[in-house]
């Protein structure tokens, strides 16, 4: 693990909606991860926000959180 297990629980916990949805059971974690990542861009779509930026700033958020102390 890379110290962040919190992290990694959450996004599980996220990820397994989509495991566990009717279109989900049969796909790889790859095709889920990317089935997620198009739901959000969706989303983003739908209520007018900026999905790039919000990835920006999760790349900066998740270089913060694996900068060591």
């Amino acid at each position: 693990m890379t110290g962040n297990e919190e992290q990694v629980r959450r996004a599980g916990a996220a990820l397994e909606t989509y495991t566990l949805s009717e279109a989900g059971w049969r796909a790889s974690p790859g095709e889920t991860l990317q089935r997620a990542l198009a739901d959000l861009l969706h989303w983003c779509e739908a209520t007018q926000r900026d999905f790039d930026r919000s990835l920006a700033l999760a790349r900066e958020r998740y270089g913060c959180e694996r900068a060591p102390e």
